[in-house]
């Protein structure tokens, strides 16, 4: 008997179930992976979500359906058949034309093999794909891995399923990530998951090889699962892929994610993938199809389209970006940030408690007295207590504006008199070999010289 979860959780520490058939049937073949399952995955009615009768396969083009689940309707009401294939009964693992061409840009980009039906599933974003990864991993008590800082989805996620979470510290250094190996090594016994971003936010760091290196050796020898971000990997602007997934010491335990939200500026499309071994990605497609499955197939639609653009078109993208990063870099320190530029995503990672106070009340403060967002380092880690994160994403004019505002408030926060109303605070507008009509006072600091950015449209 394979059914009650304290006997099946017997039988896999035993190695036993790995001889049973629903075993087989639960990993398709890869009986090793039970070890790795959470008890919503072991405990799921793994016979009935498997068997056709209760979620059919999408019949063929030639095959009459008298088994629809829902009506097909082509009227004003339905602004047509907007359902994408207009099928009734779209694929849970998503469009097989989407994760075939996402297979592709995987092996064109860093030669990741992969197979497009059994190990890529599209999610709603790819915070679906965390949660599913969750779901399907990861147990009350488990530990989960955390690089600090990171984003607060990963925390939030791993603290909802009641994870205990061990941080490891990370520091940014001309762009590249480092942390204490031994650190890491201690972070990682008896752990379940490893969650990292590469690149990351809010730093915009990227791991070098010899990291990568280390993540995967003891991932390996602590036989720990990775879950790996690469929503970022568009805005790499080193160009280089992250080489973790590619590493024979991580093979069949890393579960890579990806999304449209930070590729294309676009969230409300929600979609999202996984992708990693067929015994790993079939258990997050399960838990998935019982939470939330379907992703609408217009917006796998339109991502498909959207991942078919040449580089050639997001190249300049990428370009505009590079130089709202230098004019960023310029503004910041002019005010006395201490700034390098990012080598991925679009955000800085700023120390504030030079100005006496902490990230909460710095970002509290410039949004009731200047009308700026930015985002307090306390939700990125233990580490961010005395950080904001300053994101240059935003057109040129908000940018602009939101600069200048930010440095009016750095001179009242250093006792500075506030500019009068007749003195524009915007920077003006002049060519690059023209000078400022203002004049620094004595007690301002030096300032360089304002000039329009190279992405400016003004």
């Amino acid at each position: 008997m394979f059914r009650s979860l304290t006997w099946k959780k017997f039988l896999i520490r035993t190695g036993i179930a790995r001889w049973l058939p629903a075993a087989r049937q639960l990993t398709d073949g890869g009986a090793e992976y039970l070890r790795y399952y959470s008890d919503s995955v072991l405990a799921a009615p793994v016979t009935e979500l498997l068997d056709p009768t209760t979620f059919p396969v999408p019949p063929g083009s030639n095959v009459l359906d008298l088994n629809q689940p829902i009506p097909r309707l082509e009227s004003a009401a339905t602004l047509g058949r907007i359902g994408g294939s207009g099928s009734p009964r779209p694929s849970t693992w998503g469009l097989p034309s989407l994760r075939e061409t996402l297979a592709e840009q995987y092996r064109r980009r860093d030669g990741r093999s992969m197979n497009p039906t059994e190990e890529v599933l599209i999610t709603h974003g790819a915070t679906g794909a965390y949660a599913a990864t969750l779901t399907a991993f990861v147990n009350p008590g488990d530990r989960v891995v955390l690089f600090d800082p990171t984003s607060p989805i990963f925390a939030l996620g791993a603290a909802s399923r009641r994870a205990r979470i061990r941080w490891v510290r990370t520091s940014t250094i001309g762009g590249r990530m480092h942390f204490n190996p031994a650190e890491l090594a201690q972070a990682m016994r008896g752990a379940k998951l490893l969650v990292l971003a590469d690149p990351t936010s809010p730093t915009g760091g990227r791991f070098g090889a010899e990291e990568l290196e280390q993540i995967a050796d003891l991932a390996k020898r602590h036989d720990v699962l990775i879950y790996l971000d690469e929503s970022l990997s568009r805005f790499d602007y080193e160009g280089k892929p992250s080489r973790l997934a590619t590493m024979p010491a991580v093979a069949g335990r890393i579960l890579s994610a990806g999304s449209l939200t930070y590729s294309f500026g676009l969230p409300s499309l929600r979609i999202g993938w996984l992708t990693g071994s067929r015994h790993l990605i079939r258990p997050t497609a399960l838990m998935a199809n019982l939470s939330a499955p379907f992703v609408p197939e217009p917006c796998q639609m339109a991502a498909e389209k959207l991942l078919h653009l040449d580089e050639d078109l997001f190249g300049p993208i990428r370009q505009e970006f590079r130089s709202r990063c230098r004019y960023t870099v310029d503004q910041l320190r002019g005010m006395g940030f201490p700034v390098t530029p990012p080598n991925a995503g679009f955000t800085f990672w700023l120390p504030v408690n030079g100005f006496g106070l902490d990230g909460r009340t710095f970002a509290e403060r410039l949004l009731k007295e200047q009308n700026v967002l930015v985002g307090p380092g306390s939700a990125f880690g233990p580490s961010g207590s005395n950080f904001v994160r300053l994101s240059f994403a935003g057109d040129d004019g908000r940018l602009r504006e939101g600069l200048s505002r930010l440095g009016a408030f750095l001179m009242t926060l250093r006792g500075q008199s506030i500019l009068t109303q007749d003195v524009v605070t915007v920077p003006t507008m002049v060519e690059p070999s023209e000078t400022p009509t203002a004049t620094p006072t004595e007690a301002e600091p030096e300032r360089l010289p304002e000039r329009p950015p190279a992405f400016s449209r003004v």
